[in-house]
């Protein structure tokens, strides 16, 4: 399967059942539940998008502030995957659990959605370090963007079922609701995820990392303060993870928020599901070009193909006023969001020195964190005092000019022998 060991197609398996979590909850399903049900009780569609942006800022900033010590402990070994597995099943158990929230307890909603948001995304901050220990240096590009490349085609099947049984519900064809059908969905989602983190929590374990040692935590918060001063003795990584702060907040943020967009301009929520999904499809060879381009050409060069194209989207979505737009804005950012993003977790994989992996891969990922709470604010405040989402969407512009800027001071990496 896409030339990979098993030890690498177990890892990127992760890949194929999170991304179900991406589709349906983030990106789709859920959004644009919670909208009908804050409009239903009253509730302007504009506000809904600032509270949905304000409810994604939080869930990234508790998981922030926390995510420094947890990576500083997850550097003994055998931590990274206990820790692993906690938010894993965290986020599994709250996806579910949204399924049995009554219609007039949106609040109740939101705040579950910001406690599964949280265990998803601090799972993957455990999964994009295992990366070095499942590959060499040199594969690193090739199964990174597998991972990514699985994930899009993975999480199209269970959204395929959930979105005939909403589209089904729509026009009474099943005896459910759309907000039944919706919750239906939140279930098949939380199984799908489960089902297959199995060959993961099976056969992946932590090769790099310290022998445990008393007084962990203690000890831990000495190695963060160590970790904090290294990044400044190391020009490249911090000017990465200065570039990628920005860069990576503008897509993370371009994808929570797509679908709210897409629902203030008045398109259909049948219209939103199928264009999103024919995005999944586009997404899943152009990541894995994106990967087999980066051992062609310098892996910056095609991070830079990327923001171009999204500093480009951010242009366009401020002009968008149809359907037919709205599809050219999805194919657009189906053709990048995969290829960045995998290409940034391998390019800062090949960037740190080797003794030190899991304590930068730590930092990546919270920087990355940090990062996720700028643009949906961002997005929220814009949008709410001038009362147009385009206005909103267009200020993440600045979030890839900043990245750009930064990014082309940063090496490319040299591999170690």
């Amino acid at each position: 399967m896409l030339k990979l060991s098993k030890l690498e197609q177990s890892w990127a398996f992760y890949d194929w059942g999170n991304s179900a979590y991406s589709m349906t909850i983030t990106s789709t399903i859920l959004p644009l539940y919670f909208k009908a049900v804050f409009i239903n009780g009253g509730g302007e569609a504009s506000l809904s998008t600032a509270y949905w942006g304000y409810a994604n800022s939080l869930s990234t900033l508790i998981l922030a502030i926390f995510a420094p010590i947890l990576g500083s402990i997850a550097d003994y070994k055998g931590y990274k995957k206990k820790f692993f597995t906690l938010f894993f099943g965290m986020g599994v158990l709250f996806t579910a659990l949204m399924a049995f929230i009554p219609d007039a307890y949106w609040p109740v909603l939101l705040i579950f959605y910001i406690l599964n948001a949280i265990g998803f995304a601090g799972s993957l901050i455990f999964y994009d370090a295992f990366l070095i220990d499942i590959t060499s240096e040199e594969r690193m590009d090739r199964v990174s963007s597998a991972g990514y490349a699985l994930g899009y085609i993975g999480s199209t099947i269970p959204f395929i079922f959930c979105m005939a049984i909403v589209i089904l519900a729509q026009f009474d064809i099943i005896p459910l609701s759309v907000g039944n059908a919706s919750r239906l969905s939140f279930i098949l989602t939380a199984i799908w995820w489960g089902a297959f983190t199995i060959p993961l929590l099976r056969h992946v374990k932590q090769i790099h990392g310290i022998e445990v040692e008393p007084e962990p935590i203690r000890k831990s918060f000495r190695r963060l303060v160590n970790t904090v001063q290294n990044i400044h003795h190391h020009k490249a990584l911090f000017l990465f993870l200065l570039a990628y702060f920005f860069y990576i907040d503008g897509v993370d943020t371009i994808i929570k928020m797509a679908t709210s967009y897409g629902a203030d301009l008045g398109i259909s929520s049948t219209s939103l599901l199928v264009i999103l999904l024919a995005t999944q499809f586009i997404a899943f060879p152009f990541a894995l070009i994106y990967g087999w381009l980066a051992e062609k050409f310098p892996g910056k060069t095609m991070l830079y193909v990327g923001i171009g194209i999204y500093t480009f989207i951010c242009i366009y979505a401020y002009f968008l006023n149809s359907t037919l737009d709205f599809w050219i804005l999805a194919l657009l950012v189906g053709t990048s969001q995969g290829g960045i993003q995998a290409l940034s977790r391998s390019y800062f994989g090949k960037l740190v020195p080797k003794e030190k992996a899991n304590e930068f891969f730590g930092f990546y990922n919270i920087f990355g964190k940090f990062a996720a709470i700028m643009g949906p604010f961002l997005v929220a405040i814009v949008t709410q005092l001038t009362g147009k989402t385009n206005n909103g969407v267009f200020s993440i512009i600045i979030l890839f000019i900043i990245g750009g800027i930064v990014l082309f001071k940063v090496p490319q990496p040299i591999l170690n022998e």
